[in-house]
């Protein structure tokens, strides 16, 4: 049974379907997913060890992260659009392998620039990794969706042990040359997740008459402008956006208190582990408490990961903040995600997920970007740790205002 056919199934069978296809998205989330907790771990860190006195710029690599996936957010979906999910998630672990090789070049090189473009193309190859979770919810009924983005996103536990593991035990593979060692297993990882994809449906989604004959159905502008869209990719952006802001700054922090890189790693590597653990249970949850409660208890855990943190700069303090920066994103990120597939129909799903992630990864860019400004080396112009966990209780207030915004709008639409 292909994953992208359209065919009468009962709802038990289209669930049975859906929930193989999220099982083998996992497993890529898994693999794929590896490069991400690498690229942001050692990408401040090998950035910071590239360049000259100004390390003002340390945490551009990792901003080119989140600034590839933006690149690539809406092509990977328009391509996927005409290929199908497996050509178009091949094509996208090949660019991986791509950026990983340029990585190991322009560490033995001491190319902080060409780093920094070895990042950005695999970040490129995230933003294809990003349609898993859309691509699980291609199949099955409403009720199931939101567990099957949940199965996609279990895979980031395998993510979560293999990334930094790779890092703790490899980065000194290629010594004399720093870091360079774990790109290069992570192609490994790529590799094995072009495996993976191979079983996945090759031909390209089939349209029924009635889909046909909507074409694209309606124009883009009108799906944004409805209230869910609004409030579902605001949540999105806003716990992606601090969490991306938060991660990106603790290891540079971690380091600049005293603590070393496995500190660090292990700090990245919990806080990983909490992005992805909780999605054994996030579906279930949504589905007994509801896409908006489940979002707004994330959006809290974020505001806690702040209180956490503003107590001192103790490692625990770091640790706890950074796991439950993880939990928050989870419930927040999985929630939006749920609430935004109901907010257009099959035939408008490329064109709305492509639009969904530019303006989520584009925001998480510029994220990562302030964060490295925000830890500036110039007393003059470091603002400091407690000031980015200080960010984070507007940006929850304002995402809150929103979740009772859609609440009003839906009750006054019903009566």
């Amino acid at each position: 049974m292909s994953d992208e056919t359209t065919n009468t199934l009962t709802d038990a069978q289209e669930n049975s379907i859906a929930r193989k296809n999220a099982t083998l998205y996992a497993a890529c989330q898994a693999l794929v997913g590896s490069a991400a907790p690498i690229s942001i771990t050692l990408g401040g860190i090998a950035g910071y060890y590239l360049l000259g006195p100004d390390k003002s710029l340390a945490t551009l690599p990792v901003t080119g992260f989140n600034v590839g996936a933006v690149l690539m957010s809406i092509p990977a979906a328009l391509l996927m659009q005409k290929i199908g999910r497996r050509y178009g998630f091949m094509s996208g672990a090949m660019v991986g392998i791509l950026g990983c090789l340029l990585a190991v070049a322009a560490l033995y090189q001491q190319s902080f620039w060409m780093f920094v473009a070895s990042i950005v193309v695999i970040g490129c190859s995230n933003g294809f990794a990003q349609q898993y979770r859309f691509a699980a919810a291609d199949r099955g009924t409403k009720e199931f969706k939101p567990k099957a983005i949940s199965i996609v996103l279990i895979g980031g536990v395998g993510a979560a042990i293999v990334g930094p593991q790779l890092i703790l035990n490899f980065k000194d593979f290629l010594s004399p040359v720093p870091f360079a060692g774990a790109f290069l297993w992570a192609i490994g990882l790529y590799v094995f997740a072009l495996i993976v994809m191979s079983f996945l449906a090759a031909a390209p989604p089939k349209e029924t008459a009635e889909e046909k004959a909507k074409g694209s159905g309606r124009p883009l502008s009108q799906i944004m402008a409805q209230p869910k869209f609004i409030v579902s990719v605001f949540c999105a952006i806003s716990t992606y956006a601090l969490m991306a802001f938060v991660m990106t700054a603790a290891p540079l922090a971690m380091i600049a208190c005293g603590f070393d890189i496995d500190d660090a790693t292990w700090g990245i590597q919990w806080h990983v582990l909490a992005m992805f653990l909780p999605s054994f249970f996030t579906g279930n949850l949504i589905a007994r408490f509801g896409k908006e409660k489940i979002v707004a208890t994330g959006l809290l855990i974020l505001a806690a990961c702040a209180v956490i943190a503003l107590q001192g700069i103790k490692l625990e303090n770091f640790y706890i903040g950074l796991i439950l920066l993880g939990l928050g994103w989870n419930f927040g990120f999985i929630g939006a995600t749920a609430m935004l597939t109901e907010t257009y129909e099959p035939h408008e799903k490329s064109k709305v997920q492509g639009a969904n992630d530019f303006m989520l990864f584009g925001t998480v860019a510029i994220a990562s970007f302030l964060s490295g400004l925000t830890l500036n080396d110039d007393p003059s112009q470091n603002f400091g740790w407690d000031f980015i966990n200080w960010i984070i209780f507007p940006v929850v207030g304002a995402a809150l205002l929103s979740l009772l915004w859609l609440r009003f709008k839906e009750r006054k639409a019903v009566a």
